[in-house]
């Protein structure tokens, strides 16, 4: 586990890891900027309210509620875009590391999306419903489990499901429940911190490839 922690980490470095990190922040700062954009123009329309000082408490909230969703949805939100290029990563990593087996079979773009954006859906809603408690000792162990769970199974599942069928992935991740959901833990503590939330997605998919990869090797036929 660290390891593959340790490679991962030694991967965010190669350029082909940051080319995708620019290209998933600037997706998403032109989304946000998009709504923030909106946002003004939806306040400047405001002109039925009679009192200005409501209107100044509206647009200084909208504005700070706007920040926060910044903060708390940067991660999920490039995770999306960052789905848009993790075969790539996953290509890389595997190129540089295991030359000698056979390379995994990209996803399907069309499942790709549905994968990234259905995980996405699933981290925000589970935040969310742990926010309130995030700061008591039982909140912020649940949503670091939480997190450990989700990102090992979407991330090992993905890993995997380049070279077997998805049943299969599914199966092996299911085999070796424990090892992955501890292996988890280390990209949901990531996930925490502003900032370094943002390159969880493409440490996570370099991390539980090599994951995969060690576990593929005791497979009858390896991956």
């Amino acid at each position: 586990m660290i390891a593959a922690a340790l490679k991962a980490l030694a991967d965010l470095a190669s350029p082909a890891f940051r080319s995708v990190l620019w290209k998933s922040l600037a997706l998403t700062l032109i989304l946000f900027v998009a709504i923030l954009v909106g946002l003004e123009t939806l306040l400047s329309m405001l002109t039925l309210v009679p009192w200005p000082w409501v209107q100044t408490m509206i647009a200084v909230g909208a504005g700070l509620g706007l920040v926060v969703g910044f903060i708390f949805l940067m991660a999920p939100v490039t995770a999306v875009f960052a789905g848009l290029f993790l075969d790539t990563i996953s290509t890389k990593v595997e190129a540089a590391h295991y030359p000698a087996d056979p390379p995994g079979q990209p996803l399907p773009t069309l499942t790709g999306l549905w994968m990234a954006l259905s995980f996405a859906a699933i981290v925000l809603l589970v935040n969310l419903a742990v926010l309130p408690l995030v700061f008591t000792g039982i909140g912020a162990v649940a949503l670091v489990a939480a997190n450990a769970y989700l990102i090992s199974r979407e991330y090992f599942e993905m890993a995997a499901m380049r070279h077997m069928p998805a049943a299969a992935a599914r199966a092996l991740r299911r085999e070796n429940a424990r090892g992955v959901f501890i292996a988890g833990l280390i990209p949901a503590v990531m996930a925490l911190f502003p900032l370094l939330n943002m390159v969880v997605p493409l440490f996570s998919t370099a991390y539980f490839t090599h994951l995969f990869k060690r576990l593929a090797q005791a497979l009858p036929s390896s991956a």
